[in-house]
């Protein structure tokens, strides 16, 4: 079925059932004739029951009521809560809760939906490498190619291969504890690799010894 209306407003549609209720069609009618011009999607027949019980007690308005509750946040709880993210990225919702009429419910609303903040893990790369340090690995392999060529395959055969890995002095950050917020569009931090105190060690005979 082809739809000659794709999304329309709620307070169209309602407009439209209010029109057609006072030419005297039933709700089922009414729900044929709106999902032939809208789609299936637009109002359940329930809804459209509904609405045609309001209208029918004299309601006049089509637009949603003011919802009755508490009020929304206001604008400088909301600055003040971009402030200490732009002060401190890793600060927690508990933390906010210092903040004056900022319940942790208020936070949680104003981070994701009004600020579009999300909370995210540094992503984890091996190093960061600079020009330099990709030439230095290409004039390595080259030479090492070049020390292998002609030797045959008992020059290879001396090649010694094993496993290695880096064992820290001490407990580095992980990546839990570089969770910061961030906007929704922005990309995650990057987490490099910590070589600071720190040796290298290969594996002999199940244990690591240092390099």
């Amino acid at each position: 079925m082809e739809v000659l209306i794709a999304a329309p407003a709620k307070c169209k549609v309602r407009a439209v059932i209010r029109f057609l209720l006072a030419r005297k069609l039933t709700p089922v009618e009414i729900h044929q004739q709106l999902t032939e011009v809208y789609s299936e999607e637009c109002m359940s027949v329930q809804h459209v029951r509904k609405w045609c019980r309001a209208f029918a007690e004299c309601r006049m308005e089509v637009h949603d009521e003011e919802q009755i509750g508490r009020p929304p946040v206001s604008d400088a709880i909301v600055q003040e809560i971009n402030s200490e993210l732009l002060k401190d990225p890793r600060v927690t919702v508990r933390e906010l809760e210092r903040i004056p009429e900022a319940s942790h419910g208020t936070l949680e609303i104003t981070l994701i939906k009004t600020l579009s903040y999300r909370r995210v893990c540094a992503r984890w790369v091996p190093r960061m490498l600079t020009d330099e340090h990709k030439e230095q690995r290409l004039d390595c392999v080259l030479k090492f190619l070049q020390q292998c060529e002609g030797g045959g395959n008992k020059e290879k055969l001396s090649i010694v291969t094993g496993d290695e890995t880096w064992l820290f002095n001490y407990t580095p950050e992980t990546k839990q504890q570089s969770r910061q917020w961030r906007h929704s569009c922005s990309p995650p931090p990057k987490k490099f690799k910590q070589t600071q105190s720190a040796g290298k060690c290969v594996e002999k005979n199940g244990d690591y010894v240092e390099k």
